[in-house]
C-alpha cells in the first residue's frame, strides 16, 4: 500500500475524531478551515507518525496545535465547549440536560481531559501526549472532572 493511501486510510479512520475535537473548540467554518490545516500538516509531517505510539493521539495533537495558534492569533479567548452545536437528537430524560450543564460548567482543562478520554477514548498516556501533561496531571485532572460531576449529581437527587 503506498503512502497516499495508507494517509487515506488514516483520514477515514481519525477524521471524525478531529473534527469533533475541533468543533468543540471553534466556530463551524473556523473549526473546518483547522481541520484542514490538521490534514495539510499531517501529510507534511507524515514520517513523524511512524515514530508516533498513537495515530490518533498523534492527529489530536497536531489539531490542538492547529486550534492554539488559531486562538493566538485572535486573540480570543475561548472556552472549550461554547460554540458546541446543539445536540442533533433531543432527550425528555432531565438527567441527560442536567449532566451536559454540569459538564459545560467544569473549567476548561477539566472538560478537555474528560471529553478526551469519554468521546475519543484516549488512554492517560495519549491524553497527556495530546495536551503536552505530565500522565499524572491527566489523571488528576480526570478525577477532579468526574468528582465534580458525582458531587453534582448527588447534590440534585437530594433535591426533593
Amino acid at each position: 500500500m503506498g503512502e497516499q493511501e495508507q494517509f487515506l486510510e488514516l483520514y477515514q479512520r481519525h477524521g471524525h475524531a478531529v473534527w469533533r475535537y475541533l468543533c468543540a473548540r471553534h466556530r463551524s467554518q473556523d473549526a473546518q478551515d483547522l481541520w484542514q490545516e490538521t490534514f495539510l500538516h499531517a501529510w507534511r509531517g507524515r514520517n513523524a507518525l511512524l515514530r508516533a505510539a498513537s495515530a490518533k493521539a498523534w492527529l489530536l495533537t497536531i489539531a490542538r496545535n492547529r486550534s492554539v495558534s488559531a486562538i493566538r492569533r485572535r486573540r480570543v479567548t475561548q472556552t472549550l465547549g461554547a460554540d458546541v452545536p446543539a445536540q442533533a437528537a433531543a432527550t425528555d430524560d432531565p438527567r441527560l440536560a442536567d449532566m451536559q450543564r454540569w459538564i459545560s460548567e467544569l473549567s476548561p482543562i477539566h472538560r478537555q481531559v474528560l471529553e478526551l478520554r469519554l468521546h475519543e477514548e484516549l488512554s492517560y498516556e495519549q491524553i497527556a501526549g495530546v495536551l503536552d501533561l505530565p500522565v499524572g496531571t491527566v489523571r488528576s485532572r480526570l478525577h477532579h472532572a468526574v468528582r465534580t460531576l458525582r458531587q453534582k449529581a448527588a447534590e440534585a437527587n437530594k433535591e426533593p
